[in-house]
């Protein structure tokens, strides 16, 4: 096994692409993000605008019904969607043309919802992020993980990737698990930890931001909008993947010295993505 390369500012200066002063909303990209049941519409949410601070120019969320009023007034800048049904999803169905999906965060795992994921994933032909319940889904019936499209991204954190790759006995282990799992189906997979890795086939990156605050309630749905915020800007889902951790680390590295560990909370990793930003700017 080789030894991980580290994403650090010098990679991250080889792939970031500056905007340009005359883009539009138009040709930012349009992010779509599926997820959320009764009680967890909150996910959507901070993905939804993790996704807009990251700069893509447009992003709608496919929900179910009992969180239609909470997204339109948690984020006015965001378009939804709703599903029929009251408190989960039960079938996928949009018009737009995203230019990048993400989904599974705070979904549940109804039967509904479980058939819903499959149809849609039949069918889907768009960059994706699968994150959270869209994870433990696919882990009960292991046969739909063909179904990925490849390059498609996969956001576990350690239990989620248990589920997916099985128990491991030393992190040697796990890692060749999780490399022989990305080269079988053709998935990315962003290990979320301490320091989180991400495994393209055998290659392994290690990120270099990052801190003990990001161990905290939502941070795993902030990562999903970044990414797919990043995918909808037409990074390759390598680049994606590793600008997204990247930035995510770097958000709690600045905010640090105000918050401490203990407050800093996933809303202020979106709050501080504007100056992770700026920071790629003195490199």
């Amino acid at each position: 096994m080789n030894l991980p390369f580290p994403i650090n500012a010098r990679e991250i200066a080889r792939r970031y692409k500056p905007v340009d002063p005359k883009t539009h909303k138009g040709i930012q990209g349009h992010a779509l993000i599926i997820g959320g049941s009764y009680g967890k519409i909150g996910a959507v949410v901070l993905a939804s605008k993790a996704a807009l601070k990251t700069g893509c120019g447009l992003v709608s969320a496919f929900i179910p019904k009992c969180g239609y009023e909470i997204m339109q007034t948690s984020l006015p800048e965001a378009m939804v969607n709703a599903d029929k049904h009251e408190t989960h999803i039960t079938e996928i169905h949009f018009e737009i043309q995203p230019q990048a999906i993400g989904i599974g965060i705070g979904i549940g795992q109804e039967p509904a919802t479980q058939k819903a994921l499959h149809d849609f994933l039949k069918t889907n032909s768009h960059p994706l992020v699968v994150d959270a319940d869209g994870l433990n889904i696919l882990s009960a019936n292991p046969d739909w993980l063909s179904l990925l499209q490849p390059g498609t991204i996969l956001t576990p954190h350690p239990k989620e990737l248990e589920r997916l790759i099985g128990a491991w006995s030393n992190e040697n282990e796990k890692l060749q698990k999780t490399i022989d799992f990305s080269m079988l189906y053709k998935v990315i997979v962003v290990v979320k930890g301490a320091l989180t890795k991400i495994i393209d086939g055998d290659t392994i990156y290690e990120n270099t931001t990052g801190n003990a605050a990001l161990a905290t309630a939502g941070s795993g749905d902030v990562l999903t909008g970044m990414i797919t915020s990043l995918l909808a800007q037409s990074y390759p889902p390598l680049e994606a993947a590793m600008l997204g951790v990247y930035l995510h680390g770097k958000t709690a590295d600045i905010a640090l010295p105000e918050t401490g560990y203990q407050s800093f909370i996933a809303s202020d990793i979106i709050a501080h993505i504007g100056k992770a930003y700026l920071s790629l700017g003195t490199m």
